[in-house]
């Protein structure tokens, strides 16, 4: 099972776009360390924190500050740093605006004695570590606009830090995305109005406002607008599975108003939707909100000249929620569409002692697209059963080898069958090519193995979303009659496939899911075929490891969340802004 959950990766995303400034200027922060010798430690969280002011009775609302310590190696397999290590809050800069305190949950133990707040911990992994979450409210006797800065500093031997700043204040807008009356059951084609409102329930005006729309590739809306920058974000998948725009809306939107695109948004299902999602949000702008140029791992373009999404104030307030969190909204759709899985084989010949390639997966005719981004289970399994008279000596990174009845094996080369799980997307014109190396034991005339796409319950295997069953199977064939005497083979496979879809047996394919031109499969070869870019299909591997296909573009589909982890039910984006008051 893949341990990454669509809504893991959807987090990815959305920290990509937090961390390239692309929800609101300053909704992220990042510490950036000097040059030194040793690991280097930086910290994360957000730039601002705004509180409601303090209430003429009850206790005041609580909002966390989330920092991480984020350890900058780029090396996952020995970048971790053992030793133990200090980081030290200095409050005294919220003194009167603000008191704080530790939540008991996280990777240090953190205390808090006067201004000063220490968190003592070991081990740190590359990467993002979070520390206990610090909450923090208005003091008596605070005032709107009061302000202050908590300063965070570590210390460990052998390690450095940079320190880093977060601002907190008292009062600041409210935003409150309203959910938006859309049909869920669709077909291929159908349009629908999509009037998005949001509300400002703060104690002051947005200056500005950003709107986040994040979809995946079965839907789309059918405008694009000079004032929306999109992008495009596998959410981790190897293939584009989000599209975002990021949509900057100038103006001060005053607290106690609501407020409504002056033209309703029109979303369509696309041919290829199966079930997709739509996340919205907004945010304020901030002082100097930025574009998606510098999105790592997104593409990203303006949009339409001459089209400009624009906002104007509702004629009556229509919600209620003063709850922060609804910066957001999500739905899921369900679209009336079918996808074809068609498995192909291979066929290949060669004497005893020699070792053949072969290629062998499925083809996504079509016309749907089909992700699991909310369970984050894979799509789909390839079941290949291994011909009489061969052994496997190499086979994809992802696949796993079993016992004949699909049980548990410990030793992986040589296994009667392996099984290979997609990722959880497919394209709608995915080709998942994988290339094993088969040493021909004793050459058998004809022997067949059998290659099967289906659903990764081996119990259940047929796929909910393919009608058309006649071509889930395929087969390998080794020596076939007529194919002359494999004593005068030396090793490598023939071109061409065996049944199933009948056509494209070493079909390769592109990095963005497209198809790329086939071309016959060498011994040594790494990827589906000699006319692929090498991302067709993941490369044999001599003693595997296991795990899953990494990539959809071209078959089965590391991104992520997202624009793009997938969803979210406190809210995808919002995460990333450490504002996340509670009552």
């Amino acid at each position: 099972m893949r341990s990454t959950t669509p809504r893991a990766a959807l987090r990815r995303a959305a920290g990509t776009l937090a961390a390239a400034g692309l929800l609101a200027a300053g909704s992220l922060a990042l510490s950036a360390p000097a040059r030194a010798a040793g690991p280097v430690m930086g910290f994360g969280g957000p730039a601002e924190t705004a509180l409601y002011p303090y209430p003429a009775s009850g206790g005041p609302r609580q909002a966390s500050v989330a920092i991480t310590v984020d350890n900058l190696s780029r090396d996952e397999a020995h970048g971790r740093f053992e030793g133990a290590y200090t980081v030290t809050f200095d409050l005294g800069g919220i003194a009167g605006v603000a008191d704080a305190a530790f939540d008991a949950e996280g990777g240090a133990e953190c205390e808090i004695t006067g201004t000063t707040g220490v968190c003592r911990g070991a081990g740190l992994a590359p990467g993002t570590n979070p520390l206990p979450e610090l909450r923090v409210s208005a003091a008596a006797g605070s005032e709107e606009g009061d302000s202050g800065t908590i300063r965070i500093t570590g210390t460990a031997s052998g390690a450095t830090f940079a320190p880093f700043t977060t601002r907190v204040g008292i009062g600041g807008p409210d935003l409150v995305m309203e959910r938006a009356p859309l049909e869920q059951e669709l077909r291929p084609g159908r349009t629908q109005p999509f009037p998005l409102a949001f509300a400002n329930h703060g104690t002051r005006a947005a200056d500005g406002v950003v709107l986040t729309l994040m979809y995946t590739r079965g839907i789309e809306f059918t405008e694009r607008y000079e004032n929306c920058v999109y992008s495009e974000d596998d959410a981790g998948q190897g293939v584009p599975v989000w599209t975002t725009a990021l949509c900057s809306v100038e103006g001060s939107y005053e607290a106690g108003a609501v407020y409504e695109l002056a033209e309703p948004l029109v979303l369509r299902a696309t041919p290829r939707a199966y079930r997709d999602t739509l996340v919205y949000r907004i945010n304020e702008a901030g002082p100097a909100p930025r574009g998606a140029e510098g999105a790592p791992g997104a593409r990203s373009a303006p949009g339409a000249r001459g089209n400009v999404l624009t906002l104007k104030e509702a004629p009556a307030v229509r919600s209620s929620d003063l709850d922060p969190r609804d910066n957001q909204q999500e739905i899921d759709f369900r679209t009336a569409n079918t996808a074809d899985f068609a498995a192909y084989g291979d066929t290949a010949a060669g004497r005893p002692g020699s070792t053949v390639g072969a290629d062998i997966g499925f083809r996504n005719d079509g016309p749907a697209w089909i992700g699991d981004l909310r369970s984050g289970e894979p799509v789909a399994t390839v079941d290949f059963t291994v011909p009489e008279g061969a052994s496997v000596t190499a086979w994809p990174t992802g696949c796993r080898g079993v016992a004949a009845d699909g049980e548990y094996r410990e030793e992986q080369a040589g296994a009667p069958r392996y099984v290979c799980d997609t990722s959880m997307a497919v394209r709608e014109d995915a080709d998942l090519a994988l290339h094993f190396d088969l040493k021909i034991v004793e050459a058998v005339t004809g022997a067949s193995g059998v290659v099967e796409v289906r659903n990764t319950r081996s119990r259940d295997p047929l796929l909910p979303f393919d009608p058309d069953r006649s071509n889930n199977t395929a087969s390998l064939v080794l020596n076939a009659p007529g194919t002359g005497d494999p004593d005068a083979a030396a090793s490598g496979s023939t071109s061409g496939s065996a049944g199933g879809s009948g056509d494209g047996g070493s079909g390769g394919g592109t990095a963005d899911g497209g198809s790329a031109s086939t071309g016959s499969a060498s011994t040594g070869s790494t990827s589906a075929g000699s006319g692929s870019t090498g991302s067709s299909g993941p490369a044999p591997q001599k003693s595997g490891t296991g795990g899953r296909l990494a990539a959809t573009g071209t078959g089965a589909a590391s991104a992520a969340g997202a624009a793009a982890a997938l969803l979210l039910a406190g809210g995808l984006l919002y995460w990333a802004t450490g504002r996340r008051a509670t009552r």
